[in-house]
């Protein structure tokens, strides 16, 4: 069973990736990639937000 830090690490990291393809979609105006990425990223968003993390610095995209 990982530990506390490895499932915040591995959110996280998830996370940072979501957010990286979400502005590739962006750029590209992938409009339908964009909103899948979205709910993940919402989904990660909120999983960090439960565990107690600051997103204020790694959230570059900063959608609700």
């Amino acid at each position: 069973m990982p530990s506390n830090a490895e499932i915040v690490k591995d959110t996280a990291e998830q996370f940072k990736k979501v957010q990286r393809y979400m502005l590739l979609a962006k750029e590209e105006n992938a409009i339908k990639t964009y909103a899948e990425l979205k709910d993940e990223y919402l989904f990660l968003k909120a999983v960090l937000n439960v565990m107690g993390i600051n997103l204020t610095d790694i959230d570059k995209i900063k959608e609700q």
